[in-house]
């Protein structure tokens, strides 16, 4: 990031956090007995945490807003002042998550006040804060923020302590990019992938039996197993095999890995079989292992390449649960690669050259690599930790994608790089993670006899492209905004006679192209063209197959696209190719 960018981005985070402390000054003025909380600066604007003396909903914003307008055009400077912890605890006496903050710094702190002072010389309102603030209202534009919504929060995150109300709003230097940015989030709410699959009829989460938990509808599971489908013809071709393992493991296996020392709060808790603690597996690693330790390995066997699409289960708290995008139960598409040092840049390039013609295929380009470095706390020899990142830089490097090194950024047990994709919409999302482990092999006493004789400690990389199956989907439904490429999508044609008369004709048009594997509905609704049109639009159906009188006399199909596009007629056979094609092909148009 350039040095102006950063200044850019600084300028804008230090006008969100200060509107921020507007509105918490323009709520305290409205519901007098309001205990303040935090308000720092997020992306793309910021929020603040209240104790309120009643409820608000969304309907109270714009008088909050129009507070807020007014303590802006009063022009207040922002002026900040330093204390000790004894006048801090003074000044912030009557409110106790303030004080709760200050209490847990050092008796010799010094601690930083932002007071917003009025043209007179009064002061309006003060908050606890390090900073940075705008040095006078003014230069915020009163024209470019907007309070956005209402949630709920627990105070410092702890689902035991007290709900607090949060105010989320967004700001901006002037309302043109404000302007910009709410036609974006409608653009994302149209996106949205929890409407778009209800929608769709793909999926659904029923919490009365489990939250976090996803239902696969007959649509999701027709994309879903074009995906697992296309995704194993690659793995085959690419050298690997693929592996099953069992859902439940003993709990000798998750101490032996360290997941009950390391990721037990992300566990759910054992169920007791024999007289022996089971537990659901988060992760598929340990199983590959057992399989691996099977029997004994030389470098001739490597390297290895083993692949699962395996459902695991992680405890997620209810607050963070987000459809498809954070759910519990799981299915990732996991890979472990077992490999010699000499052989580990080769297998990193590999990956990453699989990793980014898969995006290719899904129509993902702007890519960006992290290259996460070794953390404070940590495992392995440091020489091991060298050779890996060594390997893994010169990969990216190899490959030509811009990356960031992410100092720190690495797990305790080893390096890795994280894969971003940006989609329609410019987001980022993380994606593909190739990471090394010095953990599990040094616990599993894992070897392999090398070309010298000498048992040796294999390195083992775990690979995860998509990363898990149901947020996959989450990210690609919100790309391609439901209208997917034909080759996933759930009904890929519909055929729609004009008329109850050609209703025959219809069912045998759909017949034909079910004998090529076509995934094909006939509207055989009491209603007019139009709206059965209009219907399959709605259900982003790629072609819509009109078929009348002319039609049925010549054999042939009026084609019509989902954007309506109309394309010549063709003959049955002529456009089951076509369609085939665009399908064997995996292209994005249609």
């Amino acid at each position: 990031m350039s040095k102006s960018q950063q200044d850019a981005n600084q300028k804008l985070a230090t006008i969100r956090h200060s509107v921020s402390h507007i509105m918490a000054q323009a709520v305290v003025r409205l519901f007098p007995g309001t205990k303040t909380a935090i308000g720092p600066a997020i992306e793309n604007g910021f929020y603040y945490d209240f104790l309120l003396p009643r409820p608000i909903t969304a309907e109270d914003l714009p008088a909050i807003e129009e507070e807020m307008k007014k303590i802006i055009n009063s022009r207040q400077d922002f002026i900040k002042m330093t204390v000790n912890r004894k006048d801090a605890l003074m000044l912030f006496a009557r409110e106790p998550f303030k004080t709760e903050l200050i209490k847990e710094f050092p008796e010799d702190t010094e601690i930083s006040v932002f007071e917003n002072v009025d043209a007179d010389g009064d002061i309006e309102w003060g908050d606890l804060c390090k900073g940075p603030h705008v040095a006078n209202t003014r230069e915020i534009n009163s024209a470019a923020f907007k309070l956005q919504n209402i949630a709920g929060a627990y105070w410092r995150g702890d689902e035991k302590r007290e709900m607090l109300t949060r105010i989320y709003g967004t700001a901006w230097e002037n309302p043109k990019d404000l302007k910009a940015h709410l036609a974006s989030l409608e653009e994302i709410e149209k996106r949205d992938h929890r409407r778009i699959g209800k929608e769709m009829e793909l999926y659904s989460t029923h919490e009365e039996a489990g939250a976090g938990l996803i239902y696969w509808h007959p649509n999701g599971g027709r994309m879903r197993v074009a995906i697992e489908d296309f995704w194993r013809q690659l793995h085959y071709r690419n050298g690997y095999e693929i592996l099953f393992s069992p859902h439940i493991g003993k709990s000798w296996l998750w101490e032996t890995s360290g997941h009950l020392g390391f990721y037990k709060e992300n566990m759910y808790s054992p169920i007791e079989i024999d007289n022996q603690e089971y537990y659901l597996k988060p992760m598929n690693c340990p199983f590959h292992i057992l399989i691996y330790n099977n029997k004994g390995h030389s470098y001739r066997d490597l390297p290895l390449r083993w692949a699962e699409l395996g459902t695991v289960y992680r405890y997620e708290r209810s607050g963070v649960l987000h459809g498809l995008l954070r759910v519990r139960g799981f299915t990732q598409d996991d890979a472990h690669i077992i490999c010699t040092s000499e052989q580990m840049e080769s297998e990193i390039r590999e990956v990453l050259r699989f990793s980014l013609g898969l995006w290719k295929v899904f129509g993902f380009k702007d890519i960006k690599a992290y290259l996460a470095t070794r953390p404070k706390e940590s495992v392995g020899e440091q020489s091991r930790w060298e050779d890996a990142l060594v390997s893994l830089r010169r990969a990216i490097e190899a490959e030509g994608l811009a990356y960031e090194v992410d100092e720190g950024g690495g797990a305790f047990y080893g390096p890795k790089i994280d894969l971003k994709i940006k989609d329609a919409l410019g987001r980022e999302w993380q994606t593909t993670t190739i990471q090394f482990d010095f953990n599990e092999p040094e616990r599993f006493d894992m070897t392999f006899v090398d070309s010298d004789g000498q048992r040796k400690r294999p390195y083992m990389i775990h690979r995860a492209l998509m990363g898990s199956l149901e947020r996959f989907f989450g990210i690609l439904i919100e790309h391609f905004g439901g209208a997917f490429p034909v080759w996933i999508a759930p009904e890929q044609i519909a055929v729609i006679p004009v008329s109850e008369a050609f209703n025959d004709y219809a069912k045998k048009v759909a017949a034909c192209l079910k004998a090529h594997d076509l995934r094909v509905t006939v509207e055989l609704e009491d209603d007019r063209l139009n709206a059965k049109i209009r219907a399959c639009q709605t259900r982003k159906i790629p072609y819509m197959l009109v078929v009348g009188q002319r039609e049925a006399d010549e054999n042939k199909v009026s084609v019509r696209l989902r954007s309506g596009e109309q394309l010549e007629s063709m003959t049955i056979n002529y456009f089951a190719s076509y369609a085939l094609g665009k399908i064997e092909s995996r292209s994005l148009e249609l």
